[in-house]
């Protein structure tokens, strides 16, 4: 299976695990920090998560971005499939594996809780992308003309 099918299917049961659990998600998430998370969670009880999906060896071992994510994140997991060589990720993240749409939480991510401000910051851009994504599916053409209205502003 080709890496980006693999990522595909991975990060679909990590959606379907999040949503099992009341977590909310929204997928390829700009941070202030210039990163994009794979998907960044908001959690039932206000916390965020950021689970990273990982498709290979190479895919992780390439990747140094990952300690990024912690910044804006209460919690941080890796998602992997049941191929993936787990041994490789570090042990103060969460584990997720995946088999088909299938996912377990092998290991649960420690916390390290999110400054009051910047979840405040996050809460707002987690709901202002959430807005755009559902304006655009319902106006997909008027997608265009509010994004150039907002360069113009």
């Amino acid at each position: 299976m080709a890496p980006a099918e693999r990522t595909g299917l991975v990060c679909r049961a990590a959606q379907r695990f999040c949503a099992l659990r009341g977590w909310s998600t929204l997928a390829e998430m700009p941070l202030p920090n210039g990163r994009r998370a794979d998907l960044l969670a908001l959690l039932p009880d206000g916390g965020f998560a950021i689970v990273e999906v990982k498709s290979c060896a190479r895919d992780f071992l390439s990747d140094q971005k990952w300690p990024d994510y912690r910044e804006y994140s209460d919690r941080l997991y890796f998602a992997v499939d049941l191929d993936f060589p787990q041994d490789l990720l570090p042990e103060d993240a969460g584990l997720l594996v995946a088999d088909g749409l299938e996912m377990a939480e092998l290991r649960p991510a420690p916390a390290h809780p999110l400054a009051p401000a910047r979840r405040r910051a996050l809460l707002h851009r987690f709901a202002m992308l959430a807005a755009e994504r559902l304006s655009a599916l319902t106006d997909p053409a008027g997608r265009a003309e509010r994004r150039a209205a907002l360069r113009v502003e």
